[in-house]
């Protein structure tokens, strides 16, 4: 029977390499990862799956890793996760993945290394073949806001279309007839599905309404600053008389460029967030935004994380969570 041994033998690498590239492959170099596999087709080794299986530790805590805790959003959700966990007695281990597949899987790793419970995430990389490794492992994973298309896990989410549905009507209800989205709906699905609930309302809306797409590099305020910019830039005639952005990050940015060049918010051009995070009522003109329930989500998560660790929910039985978005009106649009 092929060994570890012969393995790392092959690779001209020794028996923990081969070790970390089967339990921990972001700790080692992508030409040593293929190098080893190469090794592992030829000789037909099949890792021992009994002696691989995840074994948590005695003390009751739990890993929770997000996207990226520069966004507020991922900080409440978080923190509604550790305030349940505390009314539970257990212990919690954060990591920030700082939107890098890497840093994500690194995280992951040392989750499995530090024996917790089981793992909640929001992931950076929703298809990762590292996060179904963990899985065929035996690792007890809840996912948090983002979950890939076909992924059959425990999982908790909100209902993005309907949230762009809700920015859609309210718009469409103050008369507006010329819609922009700002975001991304190519590269993330979860910007595609507020997009989709957007353009659902568009399409059945009497009159001639248009709805363009203004994308965005990213999340962030400085892409928001960007697309400000850009659209004070058009003449009236050209210019959207509102827009619905994909988050509350983009429409703070995108709303302090256009109060810079000298355009009124929301008079000129109305705006529509997306989260309702904590800044979204503080800036010069208060953000109308469709309302995330972010403290529920991290709640929801630890609550379906208790359930598969004390064995009464099935990690073969997927459990999935919808929960509703809410719009709140302030004075943007």
């Amino acid at each position: 029977m092929t060994t570890i041994r012969d393995v790392a033998r092959l690779a001209g690498v020794s028996s923990g390499t081969v070790s970390n590239v089967l339990n921990r492959p972001s700790y080692v170099r992508a030409e040593t990862r293929e190098r080893v596999m190469q090794a592992i087709s030829e000789l037909d080794f099949v890792p021992n799956q009994r002696s691989r299986q995840f074994r948590p530790g005695r003390t009751r805590s739990i890993g929770i890793t997000v996207a990226e805790l520069g966004n507020p959003f991922f900080v409440d959700v978080a923190l509604g996760a550790e305030a349940f966990c505390r009314e539970h007695d257990l212990g919690v281990v954060l990591c920030n993945s700082s939107y890098d597949p890497l840093l994500e899987s690194q995280n992951l790793d040392l989750l499995v290394q530090q024996r917790v419970q089981g793992i909640i995430i929001s992931p950076v990389d929703e298809k990762s073949s590292r996060l179904d490794m963990l899985r065929d492992r035996g690792v007890p994973m809840v996912f948090v806001d983002r979950v890939g298309d076909d992924r059959d896990v425990w999982s908790v989410v909100v209902d993005d279309r309907e949230g762009g549905r809700l920015g859609a009507q309210h718009l469409i209800g103050r008369g507006h007839r010329r819609i922009a989205f700002v975001g991304h709906p190519h590269r993330s699905r979860k910007v595609r599905e507020r997009y989709e609930g957007v353009r659902e309302v568009v399409d059945r809306s009497a009159g001639d309404i248009t709805l363009e797409i203004v994308s965005s590099a990213s999340w962030t305020v400085n892409d928001g600053r960007a697309v400000g910019a850009a659209l004070a830039l058009r003449p009236p005639d050209k210019r959207p008389r509102a827009v619905l952005c994909a988050n509350d990050m983009l429409a703070l940015g995108l709303m302090q460029e256009l109060i810079r060049a000298g355009l009124r918010i929301p008079d000129d051009i109305a705006v529509v967030g997306y989260d309702d995070l904590e800044w979204a009522a503080l800036g010069a003109v208060p953000l109308t935004t469709i309302a995330q329930p972010r403290a529920e989500l991290g709640r929801t998560a630890v609550e379906m994380m208790i359930s598969l660790i004390d064995g009464s929910g099935s990690a073969l039985e997927a459990n999935h969570v919808v929960l509703a978005p809410e719009l709140v009106v302030r004075d943007s649009s």
